[in-house]
């Protein structure tokens, strides 16, 4: 599962051309955090500020957000969480430039960081959806996913005997085609990204080093 990563950064965004953010984001997103979401309308290709985990309009609270962050392919049909989204075709995609996934080096968790070799963001397929608690709006979005048990890359993160998952990865030049979708049948999409476009490495966490209490001169 992909609970962390880094979203596009300006420099990217001009790279690509595509339309300006007009909100601010953080540099990591995690579960429940909030993050850019490409979609498209009528008018356009546009960007929305969503919440990292979809929350279904049933939901009487956002906290399903940190359980719903990745949602499974084979099942947004059948799942009460997604199947309305997926039935509706709201997908858009979340642009990445490095996702997070633990490694098990002596059976020890390791945080490695995956993306593309070139430096450019990438697209993570995406779900999404928009409703209503206690009057206010709630946009938010999920991360699809696919098995990844013969990917030579993703096959080698998560814990031993775990499923093995990756996320679906969008190519640059099937964008427009993802984000037009008017079928739910995504199956042509559902494949493992090209290994050697990409890179992966161990990236530890930065600590948060407090700083040291001073004594006060009056105390």
């Amino acid at each position: 599962m992909c609970a962390n990563f880094k979203p596009l950064t300006l420099a990217q965004l001009q790279q690509l051309k595509l339309p300006v953010v007009g909100f601010s984001y953080a540099e990591e997103v995690y579960p429940a955090g909030t993050m850019p979401l490409l979609f498209k309308s009528p008018q356009g290709l546009e960007w929305r500020e969503v919440m990292f985990g979809l929350v279904p309009k049933w939901a009487e609270d956002t906290n399903i957000a940190k359980h719903t962050y990745n949602a499974r392919h084979e099942t947004i049909f059948q799942k009460p969480s997604f199947q309305e989204a997926a039935l509706k075709c709201k997908f858009g995609v979340i642009p990445v430039t490095e996702f997070y996934e633990s490694k098990y080096i002596n059976d020890k968790p390791e945080r490695w960081g995956v993306r593309r070799k070139d430096g450019q963001a990438f697209f993570i397929a995406a779900i999404y959806e928009i409703c209503k608690i206690n009057e206010t709006v709630i946009r938010s979005a999920s991360m699809l996913t696919m098995d990844a048990i013969d990917h030579p890359m993703m096959k080698d993160f998560h814990e031993p005997g775990d499923v093995k998952r990756s996320v679906i990865v969008i190519p640059h030049d099937r964008l427009e085609e993802w984000l037009s979708l008017e079928s739910p049948d995504i199956s042509s999409f559902i494949e493992g990204f090209p290994v050697e476009e990409f890179e992966c490495s161990h990236v530890p966490k930065e600590k948060i080093i407090k700083p040291t209490p001073q004594l006060s001169m009056f105390e």
